[in-house]
């Protein structure tokens, strides 16, 4: 040290100030001073041994250097960067040394000021600043994560290496390491705790500028603006999933391998259900389903339940239990904790089977309610809906869950199919059990029949969900219904060509069964009218209604068959027929030649009578019939054409033949009151169902 004190620069300046202890020459020296001065030191000199002056000033010297400050450059506190590497070289020498004997290896000092690091570096996430939000600051993060592995492994080796009772100091420094460690780790999984929490609820609503195409908000505003046609089909969009922003899914798959590899895995797979399950219950809000009892099902009123609430849920339904979001579901499980992971599936199958649930409960709910006839398409609806839902539960959810699910949905599906095959039963009870004897007037379209004819149409146009209902849940039985299927081939005769179709479909045989029991209230209800001719009208009215809902419905036209569509035609026919003959033969009798002459010569009083007897029968007939009712246009035709067919040609021929052998003047006037023309403008006004009186002023 004194070697190099003396070889310092400071040294050096001191060793330079010894000259300057003496007095400076004058250029101009006293010459007698100057000899005093000299005699003085040389006497001095002669006192004093060789060298005496510079041994005495040494230690003045080296007494002054001790005494001045030493200036030493202070070194930077240790980063967390450098002594993670100090602890990784530490985590080796103990894995090599593994067979050593513990207590050997003695546990360093910078194990605590790694641990207290890592400490302040968990109270900067932890405070909630603008640095403790995760995945703010580069790097950060993956330092972080790098010192929590190492305090994992830290107390993994620690908690399995044992000293000997005689170091008791270090397997008690030990033991202090590993508690301190441990609330290090729970602090710090605290914090991913909250922060996983608070991604997930945060990033719940993507913006609408998400390059992921999560939003939702978007896709709908562009919806509305493609619906300005009041007559364009509503866009209906694939159904979007609720996910998140790739940066987000980053951030929650750091925080769950961490929690996973720390022992939290149920803490993470906690929060992730809960999180989960508000965001696909907003969802649900949004389309319009809520969650609903089946006490508050059974309260509401059908038009609400129809109108909004079931609308909801089938497109919820569709959306939540379809492919899009169980698939979704368990891409974004994967995503978060790996594609191989336990914890995923069984997240991803516990959302979808909560979900599910919900849906189902609703759908039972319905399934309980009072049938009745309007019910049945919605029903349906909602049939088809589960029914599409069990292959996609086989498909893509873990075989235990998707039995689970595809019992439930099942069971609820066939309580459906139930209530479906009930409302048909009722509905042939009521047209077979109806007596109602209130006539409708002028002969119109009944309304059971305008009421069956626009159901039934419908009710094919399900066709096929109908077939497989009735085939699947045709089991129940009632005693007052005969709505079971029957392979007999009951039934009236027009019925008879689909036997076949009748042993194939219990849909249809059931859908002819109805048709029958129509006709047979039909011909009941006909036989009411007092008028031969108008019970005929009714009957023409409503076989031909019949007949246009049924050729003009391609699914009702297949299942009744064409055989059965001629007989119905030939049936009009008739009652056509059998209407022109009890109305027009006892006119046309009128303008018969036959017992006009005797002897050759026509006989006058006859021929008056005749004119007057048409008159009256053909007065009374337009002043009756032009308030009958037919409003199938072609049927009016074809009335109106066959009638001026026969009537015309006959009246204008007993006219042309017989009218010279009336009087000129006032018999001609007084016996034929109407031209042939008249007649023919007559005929025209017939089944318009209004009063001539009124139709003239």
């Amino acid at each position: 040290m004194e070697k190099n004190l003396a070889e310092s620069g400071s040294f050096a300046r001191i060793d330079g100030k010894k000259d300057e202890g003496e007095t400076p020459r004058s250029p101009l020296p006293d010459s007698g001073e100057t000899d005093a001065k000299e005699v003085e030191a040389k006497t001095d000199d002669e006192a004093k041994p060789p060298d005496a002056a510079d041994t005495e000033s040494k230690p003045a010297v080296e007494k002054e250097a001790e005494d001045a400050p030493i200036e030493i450059a202070e070194s930077p506190p240790p980063s967390l960067e450098k002594v993670s590497e100090d602890v990784d070289q530490y985590l080796e020498t103990l894995t090599k040394n593994a067979d050593v004997e513990e207590a050997s290896l003695e546990i360093p000092d910078f194990i605590d000021k790694f641990l207290e690091l890592v400490e302040e570096k968990i109270t900067v996430y932890d405070s909630g600043g603008a640095k403790g939000k995760w995945g703010e600051v580069v790097g950060e993060d993956s330092l972080l994560l790098g010192a929590l592995h190492r305090v994992s492994n830290l107390v993994k080796v620690l908690s399995q290496s044992q000293s000997s009772s005689e170091q008791e100091e270090i397997n008690k420094r030990k033991d202090l390491l590993v508690n301190h460690m441990g609330a290090l780790q729970h602090r710090a999984m605290s914090y991913f705790e909250e922060e996983f929490r608070f991604l997930m609820e945060e990033s719940r609503n993507p913006a609408e500028s998400d390059p992921g195409g999560h939003d939702l908000k978007g896709k709908q505003v562009e919806q509305d603006r493609n619906q300005w046609s009041d007559d364009q089909e509503s866009i209906e969009l694939e159904p979007e999933f609720p996910s998140y922003p790739d940066e987000t899914i980053e951030k929650l798959k750091q925080i769950a391998e961490e929690m996973t590899s720390n022992g939290y895995q149920h803490e993470c797979g906690q929060i992730y259900f809960v999180c989960r399950r508000s965001t696909i219950e907003e969802k649900l809000n949004k389309i319009g389903f809520e969650k609903m009892s089946i006490d508050e099902i059974m309260k509401m009123q059908w038009q609400i339940l129809e109108g909004d609430i079931i609308s909801a849920w089938l497109k919820t339904f569709k959306d939540c239990a379809g492919t899009v979001h169980l698939s979704g579901e368990r891409k974004l499980a994967e995503s978060v904790f790996g594609e191989n992971s336990s914890l995923a599936v069984g997240l991803s199958s516990d959302l979808s089977r909560c979900i599910v649930i919900q849906l189902l409960n609703f759908a039972e709910g319905v399934a309980m309610l009072k049938r009745a006839g309007e019910k049945l398409f919605k029903t349906l609806d909602m049939y088809e809906t589960l029914r599409d839902a069990i292959p996609v539960f086989e498909e893509l959810l873990p075989e235990e869950v998707a039995n689970e699910l595809k019992t439930e949905t099942t069971f609820t599906k066939s309580r459906l199919g139930e209530n479906v095959i009930s409302t048909f039963a009722d509905l042939e009870i009521a047209i077979k059990t109806d007596a109602e004897k209130s006539l409708v007037a002028g002969g119109a379209v009944h309304p059971l029949t305008r009421y069956l004819m626009n159901y039934l149409p419908f009710a094919c146009e399900y066709k096929d969900t109908l077939e497989q209902v009735f085939k699947e849940h045709s089991k129940i039985e009632r005693a007052d219904s005969t709505s079971r299927p029957r392979y007999d081939g009951e039934g009236n005769s027009a019925n008879d060509n689909d036997a076949s179709t009748e042993h194939e479909s219990p849909f249809v045989a059931q859908v002819i069964r109805l048709m029958s029991h129509l006709d047979t209230n039909l011909e009941w209800k006909a036989k009411l009218y007092k008028d031969v001719s108008l019970s005929c009208i009714f009957m023409m009215n409503n076989g031909r209604y019949i007949l246009q809902k049924i050729k003009g419905s391609k699914e009702m036209y297949s299942l009744m068959g064409e055989t059965w569509c001629r007989k119905r035609s030939s049936d009009v026919r008739t009652y056509h027929k059998n209407y022109q003959r009890e109305t027009w033969s006892k006119v046309l009798s009128c303008l018969t030649p036959e017992g006009l002459t005797s002897q050759g010569k026509v006989q006058k009083p006859v021929l008056k009578e005749r004119f007057k007897s048409f008159n009256a029968l053909f007065d009374e007939i337009h002043k009756t019939q032009s308030m009958w009712i037919v409003n199938d246009e072609q049927l009016q035709s074809e009335l109106r054409v066959s009638i001026t067919a026969v009537v015309i040609p006959a009246y204008r021929a007993f006219l042309g033949r017989y009218s010279q052998y009336l009087d000129p003047g006032r018999q001609t006037g007084k016996y034929i009151k109407h031209q042939a023309d008249d007649i023919e403008d007559f005929i025209d006004e017939l089944f318009d169902g209004l009063n001539p009186a009124k139709r003239r002023l």
